[in-house]
Order: C-alpha cells, then structure tokens, then sequence
C-alpha cells in the first residue's frame, strides 16, 4: 500500500524515475480495487476511480520508462493493438539503468542509500 499512496502523492510528476516495485505495485493495487468494484456493479464508482487515477498511471508509467533510460514518449506505442502493449510490458518489466541517467538518479541506489543511514 505504501507504493500506492507514494505514486498518488506524486499526482502529476512526469519527471525522474520509477522502480519496477513503485509500479507494479501501484498497477496491482489498481487492478484489485476495479475488480472490487466492478464486482460490486458500481460502474459509477469504477468509472470516477478509472478518471481519478489516470493521471498518476501515465505519470508513474513514464517515470518507469525512464527509469530504463527511455523517453516518456514510448508510451504512445501502446496506441498499436497488442503489439504496442507486449512492447510496453517488456519495458515495464526491465532492470533498472544502472546509476545515474538523463532523468535522475537511480531510484534503487537512493532506496539503499536511506536503509544504510538507518
């Protein structure tokens, strides 16, 4: 739940990097709360939820394409039927670029950096 709650407060933020952890925890906290409410026939619900969180979904997607050194642009593949989405989770599901990159820093370093102070 804490990726989740970090990527909302992150509402809008284009910028920087994205652990793989960050999104897809953030993408299967997603998927259980519109199964729940598309179970619940909230369709209402389930449509304010999908435009609530749009926003923060293409905001930590992009940073997650930086994060593997690529631009927030090749989001727009995804706009290709399947290929497009294949190519899209292969991207999401990549290793980090090692250190830093055009975007920021590594996201995985600076998690480690603050367990090392504790």
């Amino acid at each position: 739940m804490k990726w989740y709650i970090e990527v909302l407060k992150k509402y809008a933020v284009f910028e920087g990097r994205a652990r793989r952890q960050e999104y897809w925890m953030f993408t299967l906290v997603n998927i259980i709360i519109t199964f729940v409410l598309a179970a619940l026939s909230f369709g209402t619900l389930e449509s304010i939820y999908g435009l609530a969180v749009f926003i923060p979904s293409l905001a930590v997607s992009v940073r997650r394409l930086h994060d593997t050194g690529r631009s927030g642009w090749w989001m727009l593949i995804g706009l290709i039927p399947f290929l497009g989405a294949l190519v899209l989770i292969y991207f999401f599901v990549l290793d980090s670029e090692p250190g830093d990159n055009q975007y920021g820093p590594n996201p995985k370093l600076e998690v480690e950096y603050e367990v090392l102070e504790e």
